[in-house]
């Protein structure tokens, strides 16, 4: 048997893909976007509402995340994106990241958040 599971929270999804995928307790999140929503400030808090929601799904919470990447349409949004990511973390241990600024998105979406978390790592 596989130790290799599909998180699925009955979201729709775009293309052939998994929104996120386990092995053991290593969570790999694929690139989450909130493209119903106007503004870099509203899509990061949807994008990272859904974060929240697969790492729950998978046993897990943002106090697990040990990498992001960040691509966003527009650099000049990274201290509006910096400003909500930060409060979102509260008080976990922040993940290493990267951000990128990229030409285009899915679904015409201002910012693409992946993520990669171990269960348990956490405090």
């Amino acid at each position: 048997m596989s130790s290799k599971k599909k998180i699925d929270t009955g979201a729709d999804v775009m293309g052939p893909y998994s929104l996120g995928i386990t092995v053991k307790d290593h969570i790999w999140l694929s690139g989450q976007i909130d493209n119903t929503q106007d503004g870099i400030e509203a899509q990061t808090r949807g994008t990272l509402a859904k974060i929240d929601e697969l790492l729950e799904a998978a046993g897990s919470s943002k106090y697990d995340l040990v990498k992001v990447t960040v691509l966003m349409t527009d650099i000049g949004n990274y201290s509006a994106m910096n400003d909500i990511y930060s409060e979102w973390l509260d008080d976990a241990m922040p993940p290493s990241r990267a951000a990128y600024a990229v030409r285009d998105l899915p679904g015409g979406a201002l910012i693409e958040i992946v993520c990669e978390a171990f269960r348990g790592s956490g405090s």
